[in-house]
């Protein structure tokens, strides 16, 4: 009779087989992980499964992740150790899939995306950081640092080139993190709410999604031009349409109540980039800001000038109420802005003393200690969360050396130029609204890194290789066309 019935299994459909299976493993892990105390147990289940889809169609195991990404929670491991789960275990799987996908589909592996310039320069940032992570001042940091770039790079922007080409699977992208970023969203107001929208009280409704108002307001920050221009794939006045634009300005109020003025300058800053961009004006803006940069830096800088800004201590605190911040802010009396001054000031310092190759990717907490300036701290320049520079170009610059620095800024200025030419070098409607956004989505990016270092965390960090991905994707549709069309002339 036992022979009848596995006989009988022989014949099921390798679906049933595989429920069945999975059936009895869960069954299974519930019953041990209850019977000896093993709560990590009823987890293997879950674990088979995404490692079966992962083998089977990666794709579903890649917008598993992007919806992830808003419910990500941080964990403090032993002896220093973080990650963010379920993300980064998702991320170095994936990671691992792809690879192996590489090496089975070379031949297959359109060459065209890995030769253009975002490309080029992106393999060339993160070959610089491969060659001062040798030489760092601490190896160990800075591999780990290393390696968090290789799986970043390797998933979100050549995984997602490859499968985002189209403006299906970008939408198909856009809907994975739209539904749980709004649930975050939604849970934070309404505890928010219970406090009446406190400054004081922001980070603590925050838990367990974000770690501080700063994440909070960087995602939905970045997420907000690719809203605003999603409205358009619905009929213009219609109830989806309106729906959307109703979340656009929930955004907006969820921004502003997270009382984070790096994200009410990059909104701006967006904003102004889509004039920009329509008018084609990226490259002299790009290269006027860069002279105004390096003009206000050369003259802080040229007699010790920047030492007139040296807070005084006693008044340098911080503040329960957004109002009295930005009033503190203007007199250069709020200490969350002074303290990115003291380190600014440190990493300045540092810059003469390895100015080419740096002190190694990640090392900057370990080093600029001795490079501070007494008149620029602060009541919390202790530093007891061991956070960085507070701006990611200057952190670069310390860490990577002007080399470092240069390549970065490269591909920055490559991605928003390339941005603009493919807007306009497009004549699909859809796609011309797909590129937009992802140009917009970098330039918010790229305010927030004037006075964060925000690239290598999965809430931001996702965001700015998936939208190079997706211009050079576009760029690229746009050359095939084009070249189509001059045949089909021939």
């Amino acid at each position: 009779m036992l022979i009848d019935q596995w006989k009988g299994l022989k014949n099921w459909p390798q679906e049933k087989l595989l429920f069945l299976g999975l059936s009895v493993i869960t069954l299974g892990s519930l019953w041990l992980g209850a019977a000896n105390y093993w709560y990590f147990l009823p987890i293997l289940p879950a674990f088979l499964l995404v490692a079966y889809l992962t083998a089977v169609d990666f794709r579903k195991i890649f917008l598993l992740l992007m919806i992830c990404i808003p419910l990500s929670t941080e964990v403090v491991l032993p002896n220093g150790f973080g990650t963010d789960l379920p993300t980064e275990p998702l991320i170095v799987g994936l990671l691992l899939v792809g690879f192996l996908f590489l090496l089975k589909n070379a031949g297959q592996i359109d060459k065209s995306f890995l030769l253009h310039p975002i490309s080029i320069a992106l393999m060339l940032h993160l070959s610089w950081i491969i060659i001062t992570t040798v030489v760092s001042g601490n190896f160990f940091i800075s591999l780990k640092y290393m390696l968090a770039k290789i799986w970043f790079i390797g998933v979100f922007f050549f995984l997602a080139g490859y499968l985002l080409k189209t403006p299906k699977s970008y939408f198909q992208l856009f809907w994975c993190v739209f539904w749980p970023l709004f649930a975050t969203v939604f849970i934070i107001l309404i505890r928010h709410s219970a406090f009446g929208f406190t400054f004081k009280d922001v980070n603590f409704v925050l838990s367990p999604f974000y770690r501080n108002h700063v994440a909070y307001a960087g995602i939905i920050a970045l997420f907000f031009p690719l809203l605003w221009f999603a409205r358009d794939e619905f009929r213009t006045y219609s109830i989806f349409w309106w729906g959307m634009l109703g979340l656009a300005a929930l955004l907006i109020v969820a921004i502003y109540f997270s009382y984070t003025r790096a994200a009410y300058a990059s909104i701006i800053m967006a904003a102004g980039a889509y004039v920009v961009i329509r008018l084609r004006l990226m490259r002299p803006f790009l290269i006027a800001a860069m002279v105004i940069i390096m003009g206000g830096a050369v003259f802080i800088s040229t007699s010790n000038r920047y030492l007139e800004f040296a807070p005084d201590f006693n008044k340098t605190i911080s503040h329960e109420n957004f109002d009295n911040l930005l009033t503190a802010t203007y007199k250069m009396e709020d200490i969350s802005t002074m303290e990115r001054v003291y380190r600014w000031v440190a990493a300045i310092q540092m810059v003469p003393v390895h100015p080419w190759m740096g002190f190694g990717p990640g090392t900057f907490t370990r080093f600029y200690r001795p490079y501070t300036v007494n008149s620029f701290r602060t009541y919390v320049s202790d530093n007891e969360e061991q956070s960085g520079v507070h701006c990611y170009y200057l952190m670069t610059l310390v860490e990577q050396g002007i080399l470092g620095l240069g390549v970065f800024l490269l591909l920055s200025f490559l991605v928003l130029a390339k941005g603009e030419i493919a807007y306009h070098g497009c004549t699909d409607p859809r796609r011309k609204r797909v590129i937009l956004s992802a140009t917009l989505c970098t330039v918010a990016m790229d305010a927030f890194l004037m006075i964060n270092d925000m690239v290598e965390t999965d809430k931001m960090g996702s965001f700015f290789f998936i939208c190079m991905a997706i211009i050079v994707n576009q760029d690229l549709q746009n050359k095939r066309e084009k070249n189509a069309e001059l045949q089909s002339e021939l």
